[in-house]
């Protein structure tokens, strides 16, 4: 009986992770929003809940498309119904500006590291392999 080796992970962009961590934060949001809509009777409960738990649903599974650009669209789009719930509540279109602004900082701060990191790579690949080989 051989043991199955193990599964190697596919590497992930910083901008992809950073996005998908915006994105999960944004679903504990929406709990909150939730439980807080419920709370001070701005819908019912079927609707606060069902929404909410709809919603954070929709934004956990975008995370796992954060690596296609169609997916980063999604989240972006996403950004607009994270605003939208401005609508039910006032006082959520700051929660939501934050949200918003984190995501744009790590959207374009993510794809400038992403660019440094992918051309450091392609320099040392550039490279004889006599200066790649490191010295004891």
């Amino acid at each position: 009986m051989t043991a199955a080796a193990p599964r190697v992970r596919r590497p992930r962009s910083l901008t992809e992770s950073l996005l998908s961590i915006v994105l999960t934060l944004e679903a504990i949001l929406v709990f909150f929003i939730a439980l807080t809509v419920f709370g001070l009777h701005a819908l019912s409960p079927a609707v606060a809940f069902g929404g909410g738990a709809a919603l954070a649903v929709v934004l956990l599974a975008a995370t796992r498309v954060m690596r296609y650009s169609w997916g980063v669209w999604i989240g972006w789009l996403l950004q607009l119904v994270i605003l939208a719930t401005g609508l039910v509540l006032a006082a959520l279109y700051i929660a939501a500006l934050f949200f918003i602004a984190m995501w744009v900082f790590c959207f374009v701060r993510g794809r400038q590291i992403d660019r440094q990191n992918h051309a450091l790579r392609s320099q040392s690949d550039q490279k004889p392999e006599s200066e790649q080989k490191e010295t004891p």
